[in-house]
């Protein structure tokens, strides 16, 4: 058995001209929110946005760290913001230290 409020959304949602702006305005009409079988999905709904151009001047990665060089990285990131630096993120840390970074000093086997 549905809740009050379940079924008043439902009724809500089962208006004809509500479902179609939400369809047309919110939702893609083959991956409705809630089942909506009333009406076909017709050719002009079928209409999807042009995809994003992938931006070409980064990378989104992924590596791992230890739980402990986390914590030493965001207590930095941390101290930073509290000393004004309020957009420092632990990805500009990163960009900051590999700048910094003397390649003759790193030792072999790291």
């Amino acid at each position: 058995m549905s809740s009050p409020h379940a079924r008043a959304v439902r009724e809500i949602f089962d208006e004809g001209e509500v479902r179609d702006v939400l369809r047309e305005t919110f939702y893609l009409a083959d991956a409705p929110l809630m089942p909506l079988a009333a009406a076909p999905a017709s050719p002009e709904r079928k209409r999807r946005r042009a995809p994003k151009p992938k931006a070409d001047h980064y990378e989104i990665i992924c590596i791992s760290m230890y739980n402990e060089d986390l914590a030493r990285l965001d207590e930095k990131v941390a101290t930073l913001k509290g000393a004004g630096h309020r957009r420092i993120t632990r990805s500009a840390l990163i960009r900051w230290a590999l700048d910094q970074v003397d390649l003759a000093k790193v030792p072999k086997g790291i």
